[in-house]
């Protein structure tokens, strides 16, 4: 991996997993998200954000290297996704958990928007674009659940 842009999609080489590497992407940011947190909310934004922009870049000169429109080793998309998912939401096990298994099943599924924006868009930006929007709604998810669960026990 001596090609930057290729090292970062892959996100450092969880995208060369045998099987699920788009799992094994998530979890780069659940390994992640521990040093994240250490920083202010805000910058947990800007950060996020800043990620979301290389990716964008990154993840288009990697598909170009490896050949296909979105090829599966390409997990970056998936690091910053459900990354999106960790920042937005409350930093317990139960609502990394819950947004974990919200983000792959709107990840794999891709239904409404998500679908959308990963036809729509094009390159590093339509490899990106399906995920950050994952992770906005599974962050979605999981604060509708935290409510329907505040407001059934009180």
């Amino acid at each position: 991996m001596a090609n930057p842009s290729v090292a970062l999609a892959l996100s450092f080489g969880l995208g060369l997993a045998p099987w699920m590497p788009g799992t094994f992407g998530a979890l780069g940011a659940v390994l992640l998200y521990p040093a994240v947190m250490l920083l202010p909310w805000p910058a947990q934004l800007v950060l996020v954000l800043a990620l979301l922009w290389l990716g964008c870049i990154a993840c288009g000169r990697a598909a170009a290297v490896l050949g296909g429109e979105d090829p599966s080793a390409i997990v970056w998309d998936e690091t910053v996704g459900m990354l999106i998912t960790l920042v937005l939401t409350p930093a317990t096990p139960l609502s990394w958990l819950v947004g974990f298994l919200a983000f792959r099943v709107l990840d794999i599924n891709k239904p409404w928007l998500v679908g959308a924006a990963e036809r729509h868009f094009r390159g590093g930006t339509g490899i990106m674009a399906d995920d950050a929007l994952a992770g906005l709604f599974a962050a979605g998810i999981v604060w509708a659940l935290l409510a329907l669960l505040h407001a059934l026990t009180g």
